[in-house]
This record gives structure tokens, C-alpha cells and sequence, in this order.
């Protein structure tokens, strides 16, 4: 396979650059924030590892990425001409959201990507002062992805794998499908609750607060303001 289509066009030459397979995921990672080479891994699990290195590299030889020295690691952010990518991305989720949606398959389904990026865009200052502890149980995800802990305290969300040993503010029971879709704006939680396809057990206010505090994937009210998906794909 050739690296150029071998045209002057910018498009094409744009191209060249950010659309090899894996490459605009890199990019929304470091968009979303995420500086360490295994913070950007978790926003692209499936992806190797090595791959991921070729993909920084080659982003950082366009000036898209610059690569810093912190103390013993490394650290990746954009440069102005990565930032200038941001309405470019954004336009593409959106337009996912409009067009195509929640037809997921059920191998694109993850519990450890939807809870990193749940992790990442709580609303933090939306929460109480007092410590907030949500356990989250999936009834259908894989092995060691079916409990994670969201933790969030003096506005820092930190998320465990492990029971970090805290007193519970609310349990949610659900499958992973139902959150996606509640993340991503295909269902409203009210939704989800009617049906049981999502549970939440704790003090009532608590349970009421959940959803605003936790808030919705950036391409959701574009889902919300489309209707949501009338008809899901299993």
C-alpha cells in the first residue's frame, strides 16, 4: 500500500497524515487531555502498544505532537497545529452522532473504555464536598471489567479496578450496553431505570444527583437533540 495518494490537493496530503487507521483516536486522546503514553493507551486498548509508539512518532516528525522529558517519563501533548485539529474532531463526532449513532455491535462494546472516559469528563465540581464512592457492576462485561470504582474527592475523579476499601455512596447495576447508550445519548437514564436495564441503589438524593453529576459523552446532545436511536443493533 502506498503512504501518498501522490496529489498536490491538500485534502490529500491532510490525509496522508491523520487517517491512517488508529491515528485520529491518538489525536481525540490527546485532545481529551491525556499527556502519558499509558493514559493514551487506555483511551485506545485495543490498540498494540508498538503501534501506538509508530503513531506518536510519526505525529511528532508532521509537528502535530511534541514529546517532553518529565522527570523519567515521557509526556506528549499538541502542538498549535494539533490543537488547530480540535473543531475538526469534534465535527467528525458529531457527525457520527448524527448519522450513525448507537449502532453498536456487540464486540464494540467496552466497560474499561466507556468507565476511562466516564473517569475523565465527570463533572467533578458538580459533586458534594463530602467523598463520593460509585461502584460500578456490569452484568455482561469481560472478566476484571465487570466492577470499577469511581472515587471522587476534593474535585479529583480517580477510578480502581480494585474495591479500594470506601464507604459506598451508590451502587449502579447495569449492562454495558445500557450506559454506553445512556453515555452517548441513545437513552436518557430515566429510560434506562423504567426498563431495569440499569439499577442504582443508594440514598435517594444521591441516586437523583448521579446523572448530573456524571453528565454524558461530548457528542451526546447532538444524539439527544436527533432523538436518540430508535431501533438498537445487537
Amino acid at each position: 500500500m502506498e503512504a501518498s495518494y501522490g496529489q498536490f490537493c491538500t485534502v490529500a496530503r491532510g490525509a496522508e497524515v491523520l487517517c491512517e487507521r488508529w491515528t485520529p483516536l491518538v489525536v481525540r486522546e490527546l485532545l481529551c487531555g491525556s499527556r502519558r503514553f499509558n493514559d493514551l493507551h487506555r483511551g485506545v486498548p485495543r490498540m498494540s502498544t508498538s503501534l501506538l509508539v509508530q503513531r506518536l512518532q510519526r505525529l511528532e516528525e508532521f509537528g502535530i505532537v511534541r514529546r517532553t522529558a518529565v522527570g523519567k517519563v515521557w509526556e506528549y501533548s499538541l502542538t498549535a497545529a494539533g490543537e488547530d485539529l480540535r473543531p475538526i474532531v469534534m465535527a467528525l463526532g458529531h457527525w457520527g452522532a448524527q448519522w450513525i449513532g448507537s449502532r453498536l455491535r456487540d464486540d464494540e462494546l467496552d466497560a474499561g473504555l466507556l468507565m476511562w472516559d466516564i473517569r475523565r469528563f465527570a463533572r467533578v465540581q458538580e459533586f458534594p464536598e463530602k467523598p463520593v464512592v460509585i461502584n460500578f457492576q456490569f452484568r455482561d462485561a469481560r472478566i476484571r471489567e465487570d466492577a470499577w470504582w469511581l472515587v471522587v474527592e476534593s474535585r479529583v475523579a480517580d477510578l480502581c479496578r480494585d474495591d479500594p476499601g470506601r464507604e459506598l455512596t451508590l451502587v449502579v447495576d447495569a449492562s454495558v450496553r445500557a450506559l454506553t447508550e445512556v453515555w452517548a445519548g441513545d437513552l436518557t437514564p430515566q429510560q434506562a431505570l423504567r426498563s431495569r436495564e440499569i439499577r442504582v441503589d443508594g440514598p435517594k438524593r444521591d441516586a437523583e444527583d448521579l446523572w448530573r453529576w456524571l453528565g454524558t459523552s461530548a457528542f451526546a446532545p447532538t444524539r439527544l437533540k436527533r432523538g436518540g436511536s430508535s431501533k438498537r443493533m445487537r
